[in-house]
C-alpha cells in the first residue's frame, strides 16, 4: 500500500510541476515579468519570451549583443532581471522592463567613455532607456558592454 501512495504522490508532484511550468509567468507593474531567481541561460530565455510586445525583441537583441560582445558572460535573472556578469568577478549590467521603455543599467556606468545618458542615485550606475521607436546604436551599446565587462562587476 505505501508502495502505491508513493507512486501517487510522485505523479502529483509530476503533475503539479507540468502546470507550473506550463503556466504563463505573472507580468508585473510595467509589465516586468515575474521569473524566479535562477542562474543560467535558461531562466534569461524565459524572462525575454515573457517580456511584453516589442520589449522581447528588445530583450532578444540585447541578449545576442551582450553574448556577442563577451562570449564567456555568465547569465542569471534575479529581482525579476536578466543579470550578465563574469564569474568570480560580479555583474556588469542588467536590464529591466517598464511600462514605456527598456532600461539598461550599466552598474559601473560612469566609467564607460562616453558615459552612458541615464543617470542614477546611485554614483557609479548609468542607464539607457530603450523606447519602442528607438534606433539602437548597436556599436556604442557593444562598446559600453565590452568596456563594462573588464571593470569590477557588482557583487551583491
Amino acid at each position: 500500500m505505501a508502495d502505491k501512495t508513493s507512486r501517487k504522490s510522485a505523479k502529483d508532484a509530476k503533475m503539479a510541476a507540468a502546470k507550473r511550468a506550463a503556466a504563463k509567468p505573472a507580468l508585473l507593474a510595467g509589465g516586468n515579468p515575474q521569473i524566479a531567481k535562477a542562474d543560467g541561460d535558461a531562466p534569461v530565455q524565459a524572462y525575454i519570451a515573457t517580456m511584453p510586445g516589442w520589449k522581447s525583441d528588445v530583450g532578444r537583441r540585447l541578449d545576442a549583443l551582450i553574448e556577442r560582445t563577451v562570449p564567456d558572460v555568465r547569465k542569471a535573472v534575479k529581482w525579476n532581471s536578466p543579470f550578465y556578469g563574469i564569474e568570480g568577478r560580479g555583474w556588469f549590467l542588467n536590464f529591466h522592463c517598464f511600462t514605456k521603455y527598456v532600461k539598461l543599467a550599466f552598474f559601473r556606468g560612469t566609467s564607460l567613455r562616453p558615459p552612458p545618458p541615464g543617470e542614477s542615485k546611485h554614483k557609479e550606475v548609468r542607464y539607457l532607456d530603450i523606447h519602442e521607436h528607438d534606433q539602437l546604436d548597436e556599436e556604442l551599446v557593444a562598446s559600453w558592454i565590452r568596456q563594462a565587462s573588464e571593470l569590477p562587476g557588482w557583487v551583491p
